[in-house]
């Protein structure tokens, strides 16, 4: 009986300890899980940066990158991480940036796998980041790599009317995401080290785009123009590509907001920017759904299979609001971001368990010509794969997010 009672205590106990002890395991692995957890108080700006540093610890690896890459992709989002920077002066995303610029340089202070004789637009775009980290650290190997690209520019292949080449196996195209990877940096670098003497250049990059890539119908951009008409893509009066995309008037109105960043009110030509970004403006605000987001063909709204896209309409909130808030455009086009902005988070976002915003169906990379060949249709871009946190959807919403303070 007294051996009964006996291992009844002890087992008793024994079960009060392990109860005591799972508890505070339990306790421990919540708070845990809360720590992990994006505060759903904080801006959407915050969530979305915390989202990618945790999915993408490495830069690199955005869009689903297997392997280290200079891409323009990873400038676009990492230009977010740096207003961001700017902003709250959190280290976090200055190391990030910081980390994935010096994975891209080699011991000879290099870019990794650069060629210049591909003359490849793209690659001025990350080079933009480099600017302020050269003005923090002073790091000699930043300065080398702004003048390699600057170089880059001078020799780059152009067309007869003087528009720079989109790559040099395209040759006499000017494509319209061309000037986002070019003017932004081109302005900063020529008023920093030059005095300007290039402005002239830079305007009349987008003075083509108005000459020659402007629909007359619409007022919207076509992606591409091809001076020669030689190309199969090419319409043998215009030289334009056939299909007006949503994400290429998205980059020439982000080009427009960012380059007037660095081109001083005293130019001549500054007037002229802010009417072609108050003309596209206008025009691309006809064609929003109802919802204030923009389609992947943005002209056909009705076009079967045609849908809202969200990188194209993240840019373009982000160019309303920049734009208003710089005094470019009117403040109506302020009260327009916030209303699109508002309806993005309802269409696109998805915020998960731990609090991480994930952008749905993000459009796949789109081009022109190359092999297989690429005929610009408005069949191709509604046919190419949508993906969810495709890097440019991510930074499209992280700088309108920034610019909203949403």
């Amino acid at each position: 009986m007294r051996k009964s009672l006996s291992t009844k205590f002890i087992f008793g106990n024994i079960l009060v300890l392990l109860l005591i002890f799972g508890n505070k395991i339990n306790a421990q692995n919540q708070t845990s899980t809360e720590k992990n957890v994006i505060p759903y108080d904080l801006k959407w700006s915050e969530r979305t940066a915390l989202s990618i540093l945790n999915k993408y610890p490495n830069a690199w690896q955005l869009d689903g990158n297997e392997k280290p890459k200079w891409d323009y992709k990873m400038g676009f989002v990492l230009s977010g991480f740096e207003k961001l920077y700017q902003k709250t002066n959190h280290k976090k995303y200055l190391n990030y940036i910081k980390e994935y610029v010096d994975g891209m340089i080699d011991s000879t202070g290099n870019i990794k796998k650069y060629d210049i004789n591909e003359y490849n637009i793209d690659c001025l775009n990350p080079g933009k980041l480099l600017f302020n980290l050269y003005d923090i650290t002073k790091d000699s190997r930043y300065l080398k790599i702004i003048g390699q690209l600057r170089n880059q520019l001078e020799s780059q292949s152009r067309t007869p009317s003087g528009g720079f080449w989109h790559k040099q196996i395209y040759p006499n195209q000017m494509w319209i995401d061309g000037l986002y990877m070019a003017e932004p940096f081109y302005a900063q670098f020529t008023v920093k080290y030059e005095k300007g003497k290039s402005l002239d250049d830079i305007a009349k990059q987008f003075e083509l785009v108005q000459n020659h890539l402007v629909d007359q119908k619409t007022g919207l951009v076509y992606q591409a123009w091809d001076e020669s008409k030689e190309i199969a893509w090419a319409d043998k009066q215009t030289g334009n590509s056939p299909t007006i995309w949503g994400r290429g008037i998205g980059w020439y109105m982000v080009a427009l907001v960012e380059t007037l960043d660095y081109f001083p009110k005293s130019h001549p030509k500054h007037k002229v920017l802010v009417e072609y970004l108050n003309q596209i403006a206008k025009n691309v605000n006809q064609y929003k759904s109802e919802n204030g987001l923009w389609y992947q063909v943005a002209d056909k709204p009705e076009l079967y299979g045609n849908y809202v896209e969200p990188s194209a309409s993240g840019m373009i909130i982000y160019a309303f609001a920049k734009g208003a808030n710089k005094g470019y455009l009117a403040s109506s086009y302020k009260t327009t971001a916030k209303k699109s902005f508002d309806n993005f988070v309802k269409e696109f976002v998805k915020v998960d368990k731990k609090g991480e915003v994930n952008v749905l169906n993000v459009s796949s990379n789109v081009g022109l010509g190359g092999k297989p060949f690429r005929d610009g249709t408005n069949s191709y871009y509604l046919l190419s794969k949508t993906k969810e946190n495709g890097a440019i959807g991510l930074g499209a919403f992280l700088l309108s997010a920034i610019e909203l303070d949403k």
